[in-house]
């Protein structure tokens, strides 16, 4: 009998790893397609804070997105930056030298990476508590 097939009865061969692990759990391992893999500029700590605080509001400011997020200037930025980059977030400045203020909203593509990530997240939080 094959070892996946006595891992997984009914299966119709395959590796042990496809027997053993749903794909969802191999995504998270980085060992899935790259349809199911974690896109990593949205699971940073940081930049997922900034997306689900942006996903909220039509748009908020740096000094109150910091406050919120309990960050300093320095890490917000760089964050911030990434994400404008990657065309996550759109960032809008106003006024002139030590009055200037920076906004910050989310995009289209941005709303459409956060919706990818949840929706893997409760796919693996489904297949973990999936009774065995």
């Amino acid at each position: 009998m094959a070892d996946s097939a006595r891992m997984n009865p009914g299966s119709k061969g395959g590796s042990p790893e496809e027997a053993l692990f749903p794909s969802t759990l191999r995504a998270v391992a980085g060992r899935g397609d790259s349809t199911q893999a974690i896109d990593p500029l949205v699971h940073d700590k940081m930049r997922l804070a900034v997306l689900s605080a942006l996903a909220v509001v039509t748009r908020v400011s740096f000094v109150d997105l910091k406050e919120l997020l309990g960050a300093t200037d320095g890490n917000l930025s760089v964050h911030a930056r990434k994400l404008e980059e990657g065309g996550l977030i759109r960032s809008r400045k106003s006024g002139s030298g030590r009055v200037s203020r920076t906004d910050y909203s989310i995009t289209a593509r941005g709303r459409r990476a956060l919706e990818g990530y949840l929706r893997h997240m409760e796919e693996l939080i489904a297949a973990v508590r999936k009774p065995r």
